[in-house]
């Protein structure tokens, strides 16, 4: 492996969102020579999606560097592989350990997620038995979602968005891999949904280096040049301290 490899960068994606959140960010970082993922997360429990993320992380060669948005930023903080250099949290949550999203996320003044959220059933595959699943309103999601994007955009995001289980807010995390990587932080500043008050606050506690954008919740669609360049900056990191 070379000494001066740049990293693969494992885009992570959110609650009721998909691997094409990121297109924007993609082309611009494959405009720059990196390899670039974006798995698809089933959402349905931070344990069992950071166990599928893990299990993609370690077939990839070479040094990782790891990116999550909203719930995605949960996922990347409990992935212990050896590869992974640093992480970044986009919009995201950076669990500490036992610390569950449906205990945190009330503590947020800035979001306006838990009023907009519909919930439904989907079954488990196990006898007939259904568990519940949580949408945004479709008429509520471009303001707490999305604002600042235009509205043509948001109608499609709401008609295509991807529930999340329920029971993903009640999982506790495990020891979080930013107490021992680098770590990156994008925080919008007028984020609705994770909130940015608490998004900041995480920041802070994982000792992440901060930029602040003023932008929605989607701030990877809403200022994907602001995202680009943290990343890069991040993967930059990486790439000097594999090398070191």
């Amino acid at each position: 492996m070379p000494s001066d490899q740049k990293p693969t960068v494992v885009l992570v994606h959110g609650a009721f969102a998909d691997g094409s959140s990121w297109d924007m960010v993609i082309e611009r970082l494959e405009a720059k020579g990196y390899a670039v993922q974006a798995p698809a997360i089933a959402l349905r429990g931070v344990g069992v999606d950071a166990a599928y993320l893990s299990s993609v992380v370690k077939q990839i060669e070479g040094p990782v560097l790891l990116v999550g948005h909203s719930y995605g930023g949960a996922l990347i903080s409990n992935i212990d592989e050896p590869n992974v250099g640093g992480l970044v949290f986009v919009a995201a949550f950076a669990p500490d350990t036992d610390e569950a999203l449906g205990d945190v996320t009330p503590e947020s003044k800035d979001s306006i997620l838990m009023s907009a959220l519909v919930q439904r059933d989907y079954p488990t595959g196990m006898d007939g038995e259904t568990a519940p699943e949580l949408f945004i309103d479709p008429a509520k999601l471009r303001e707490v979602f999305a604002a600042d994007l235009p509205l043509e955009r948001t109608s499609v995001m709401a008609a295509t968005q991807r529930p999340v289980a329920a029971s993903a807010f009640g999982d506790r995390s495990g020891s979080p891999a930013w107490k021992s990587l680098p770590s990156w932080a994008v925080v919008a500043t007028e984020d609705k949904a994770a909130g940015a008050d608490l998004v900041r606050s995480m920041a802070l506690r994982a000792g992440a280096e901060i930029t602040e954008v003023e932008s929605s919740h989607v701030v990877m669609l809403s200022k994907p040049q602001a995202v680009t360049d943290v990343i890069v900056r991040a993967a930059e990191a990486v790439r000097t301290r594999a090398a070191s």
